[in-house]
């Protein structure tokens, strides 16, 4: 028998991503790491520094993402519940037949 892991609310809502270090393989992520960097005066500069920096910094630009996030994301739910009505609907009729 297998024992299932239970997770708490916390894991769930952690991203790993967010603590990963950012690699400064671009022009513009180089840019973003020194920014980032001595504006909070570390030197190893993780991506939810940057996006902290970015939200109050330019939070025009955050906002704008996290909308359209949100809206693609909530859109995907309802085309998950659309497809799963169908989905029962489709599997009643068979079964009436």
């Amino acid at each position: 028998m297998s024992e299932e892991k239970a997770i708490t609310e916390r894991e769930i809502h952690t991203n790993p991503t967010l603590a990963m270090p950012v690699v400064a393989n671009s022009d513009l992520k180089s840019y973003l790491v020194k920014y980032v960097g001595e504006k909070l005066d570390a030197e190893e500069v993780t991506v939810n520094m940057v996006a902290e920096v970015l939200a109050t910094d330019f939070p025009e630009f955050t906002y704008s993402f996290a909308e359209e996030n949100f809206l693609r994301g909530y859109q995907t739910g309802l085309n998950d519940a659309e497809n799963l009505l169908r989905a029962k609907t489709s599997t009643t009729n068979e079964t009436a037949e």
